[in-house]
């Protein structure tokens, strides 16, 4: 570049705070000029500014170079530099510094210093920079002329804010990567995501990672002060985490100006900026808040400086050039800087003062030292890797190994990890691109420069993948920038009921009900929530729709009181005023129109009752016909009542007394109505059925408000086991009858009573033993039928001989006083020279001759005797039975039977 003793052309220091468009008015200088060469404080920096001259004027014209990474085409006029990196040796038309303070800075102030004094452009220089450099630049630069911008928005203070009321588009500060980390995390939890911008970052994830805010898929930015230096960003509010720092000596608080410096970022152009405090940052005094509101600060009175013109010819006169004494008052000799460091440990090894015999290697030497430390170890480990690469690049070969800088790099080339992993490796790797882009480092420069650049790039993706997974909720964030920006989302929904909106899984809709996804914080609920509304809407009042035009077939109530659609459920049962027309409740349906689900509800009301009205038909029947027009009357009319109120059963004791004063017509009516009076209940046989009782039991158990107490038994069942909390009404309901420790079929207890009957209808008809056939009918234990038995009015009267079987085990009881039935005396044994026991011994039942009919007479009473003594033709007075005395009177048919009157005397 033009030196001081080279005619330099204008220069301007255009001074001010930040968002007063200095750089942008750089640029458009620069890209005015034939050639031009910026220098930038930041590497992240210097890329975007070269990406947007390369716009202009291609990239052929444009050349990037930075310690790391250098694009420079043959014919590249403008070059976009890191300071450190601007080539010294050109003759540009235009030359610009940015943020031309940092002369101040203790660790890399000399640099800067030295552009200040010595870069300098054929036609223009410009320096960008802070107002507080004025001072300074009148004394060192006294031609240059200072133009002051103003600042295009105001900024002002806003306080102290916590995490999560942060307002959207803000940028957090922090200043260690753990402190990045954790606020990240905690903004990920509470507001979706936030990307992170670290100086440490690549190029390449870095502009990953702005993008993302910058699109608006995240709203907050957390970073360190790396912000402050230019970056350009869409920020509205600065929040401060911290307003300490360690520069690296030592834990400091920021100066003002530094605070100025970072606030200054939030407003772009003519948007308003605020800058305030949030998690454990004190507020700031208010001294401090107005200087930072004014972009008042103290004037920079001292400048870092180091010398520049250094002798070469040994080792000593190399330390004693770098240690000349400043020139004037105003340059302050850098304390610490890390390349002399390296350099003095370098100096007492005795081989590296072997190898420095000539000018040529003492140069290299000192080339090497300047290697910025990359990966942020100790010193002396630091200057162990410098030594090792000047002992490579001194000996027989002359360049670094092929090999070993393969090896460096494959051993960093992994991209599985977590975000510290990869951050390391990547710091690793801007090693060696740093070494493969100085020119006589390696043998094949290009090679080198391609292969970093492709470990790099695979570990910037990888880094940038973590730091998502990590610290976005992609869908949170999807979902709520497509809420706040779009009139409608993008959703869809496949076969399996999954409901996607802007490409995100939300939750599943199954039937009408939307099971929306709860993973992630409050926020993320939230978001999926809005997002359903308006995206999964639609589809629910679709089938809404669809659900009032389905027929019948379509939809089946099940056992739990639901009623199902294309299999799923959409309704279910509810008390209503009439037992057997249910109201109905939807299942789901909440985010459809108000009308569209009152309509689906009496569609399935409708349904629910042509259910029971076909199912239930003959109970149902029979309540239309206890009306005030129906057919049945009287007495059945009562019990007909009782029926329908017990739901179709009733236990035939609690109407016996009905029972026994009903006519033969009453009893026809109940019987035209399909009403079976049994020996022990008086049901609807058709309701025994397993599908009505099922319906029975379900009806009567959500017209108490409680469809899950329904007496649903398995089909097949004879007797079930007897719930103590039940009462006899739930099992009426459901075609049982309580009989001891189970409950037995209304029909099946009619089989037993049929049983008993046909056990009894041998000799003896008082008694009859239980059998396995009994056991077998109702499906149960023996201990069981005994139950049964008891609970009916039965008695055992006789132990079989094995307890735990039936045969041989005598019971009674029941049938005497039940029948009421009254038995024909004993006749008195018959007199042997009696001459009617004589007729007793004939066989009044064998046939009668050929040709002869015998009319059976059957006299209700025996006849009268044609002679005085009693005797005649038995014929004529009718046969007495066998051993009956004479003139008894042959019992009727009904009497043999045990139902006959006791015979009159003759």
């Amino acid at each position: 570049m033009a030196r001081l003793d080279a005619a330099p052309g204008e220069i301007t220091a255009v001074l001010g705070p930040t968002n007063t468009g200095k750089t942008h008015l750089a640029l458009t200088r620069m890209m005015a000029r034939a050639s031009g060469v910026i220098g930038l404080p930041l590497r992240l920096l210097a890329r975007e500014i070269y990406d947007k001259v390369v716009k202009v004027k291609g990239e052929r014209a444009v050349a990037l170079v930075t310690g790391e990474e250098k694009i420079v085409p043959a014919n590249a006029r403008y070059f976009v530099c890191t300071v450190e990196a601007m080539p010294m040796d050109m003759r540009p038309a235009f030359v610009a510094i940015d943020e031309i303070q940092l002369c101040a800075d203790p660790e890399r102030g000399h640099i800067f210093t030295d552009r200040l004094l010595h870069a300098r452009g054929s036609e223009e220089t410009m320096f960008l920079g802070a107002a507080t450099m004025a001072p300074m630049i009148r004394r060192l630069v006294p031609e240059a002329r200072i133009d002051y911008r103003e600042r295009f928005s105001e900024l002002s203070y806003a306080g102290a804010k916590k995490l999560g009321k942060l307002p959207r588009r803000s940028a957090i500060v922090a200043f260690s990567a753990e402190d990045v980390y954790s606020i990240a995390e905690l903004i990920r939890r509470q507001r979706g995501g936030a990307a992170v911008v670290m100086g440490a970052l690549s190029p390449r994830t870095r502009n990953a990672q702005v993008e993302l805010y910058q699109s608006g898929e995240v709203d907050y930015l957390i970073a360190t002060d790396a912000i402050g230096m230019g970056l350009n960003m869409d920020v509205d509010h600065v929040a401060f985490a911290s307003y300490t720092k360690f520069d690296g000596r030592r834990r400091r608080r920021l100066h003002p100006h530094e605070i100025g410096q970072i606030a200054g970022r939030a407003g772009r152009f003519r948007s308003d900026g605020t800058f305030g405090e949030t998690a454990d940052a004190r507020p700031l005094d208010p001294e401090i808040v107005e200087k930072v509101v004014n972009h008042d600060f103290d004037p920079v009175t001292r400048l870092t400086w180091r010398n520049t013109d250094l002798d070469l010819s040994n080792l000593e006169a190399l330390r004693n050039s770098l240690n000349r004494p400043t020139p004037d008052p105003a340059l302050q000799r850098v304390e610490t800087a890390s390349d002399e460091q390296v350099l003095e440990i370098l100096a007492r090894d005795p081989d590296i003062r072997e190898r420095v015999r000539s000018q040529r290697t003492l140069a290299r030497l000192w080339d090497v030292c300047r290697m910025p430390d990359f990966r942020k170890v100790t010193i002396d480990e630091h200057a162990r890797l410098v030594g090792r690469v000047f002992h490579y690049l001194t000996s027989a070969e002359g360049h670094l190994p092929d090999s070993w800088l393969e090896a460096q790099l494959e051993r960093v080339a992994k991209t599985h990890g977590d975000v510290d992993a990869l951050s390391q490796r990547l710091a690793h790797v801007r090693t060696w691109s740093y070494a493969a882009n100085r020119p006589d480092w390696t043998r094949d420069s290009e090679y080198w420069r391609a292969r970093t650049r492709e470990v790099e790039d695979q570990l910037s993706d990888a880094l940038h993948e973590r730091l998502m997974g990590r610290f976005i909720d992609k869908r949170t964030s999807a979902l709520m920038k497509g809420l706040r920006e779009k009139d409608s989302l993008q959703s869809g929904l496949d076969h399996t009921g999954e409901v996607t909106v802007e490409g995100h899984y939300v939750g599943r809709l199954t039937g009408l009900s939307f099971r929306p996804d709860h993973s992630g914080g409050p926020l993320a609920q939230r978001a999926v929530a809005q997002a359903a509304i308006r995206a999964v809407r639609p589809e629910v009042n679709r089938r809404l729709g669809a659900l009032v035009r389905a027929g019948d077939e379509t939809l089946c109530l099940c056992e739990a009181g639901t009623i199902e659609w294309q299999g799923e459920p959409v309704g279910r049962l509810a008390p209503s005023s009439d037992v057997y027309a249910p109201a109905v409740t939807l299942i789901g349906g909440e985010l459809g129109a108000g009308e569209a689900q009152a309509r689906a509800e009496r569609r399935l009301e409708r349904f629910a009752a042509r259910e029971a009205e076909s199912v239930l038909a003959p109970l149902l029947a029979l309540r239309r016909e206890i009306g005030a027009d129906g057919a049945i009357q009287g007495l059945a009319r009562g019990i007909a009542y009782r029926l329908v109120e017990g739901s179709g059963a009733v236990a035939r004791s609690a109407l016996a007394a009905d029972i026994e004063q009903l006519s033969v017509k009453e009893r026809r009516q109940l019987r035209k109505a399909g009403v079976r009076i049994g020996e022990h209940a008086v049901f609807l046989p058709a309701l025994v059925k397993p599908r009505p009782a099922r319906l029975s039991s379900l009806l009567k158990a959500v017209a108490r408000g409680r469809p899950e107490d329904a007496l649903i038994a398995a089909p097949g069942r004879m007797s079930i086991p007897v719930e103590p909390e039940r009462g006899a009404a739930d099992y009426a309901a459901a075609g049982f009858q309580p009989c001891g420790e189970i409950a037995v079929r209304l029909d099946i207890l009619e089989r037993l009573a049929d049983l008993i009957r046909e056990a009894r209808s041998g000799h003896d008809r008082h008694h009859f033993a239980i059998t396995h056939a009994m056991t077998s009918l109702l499906g149960c234990s023996v201990e069981e039928l005994r139950g049964v038995l008891r609970s009916l009015g039965y008695k055992r009267v006789q132990k079989g001989a094995d307890p735990a079987k039936a045969e041989g085990e005598l019971w009674g009881g029941r049938a005497k006083a039940r029948t009421r039935a009254r038995t024909a005396p004993q006749a008195p044994a018959p007199v042997p020279d009696n001459p009617f026991a004589k007729l007793a011994e004939l066989d009044l039942d064998r046939p009668a001759p050929a040709g002869r009919a015998v009319k059976p007479r059957t006299p209700k009473t025996a006849a009268k005797p044609r002679h005085a003594h009693g005797g005649g033709p038995a014929g004529e007075a009718g046969a007495a039975p066998s051993g009956a005395p004479a003139g008894q009177a042959k019992p009727s048919r009904r009497r043999r039977r045990g139902r006959g009157a006791k015979a009159k005397p003759a």
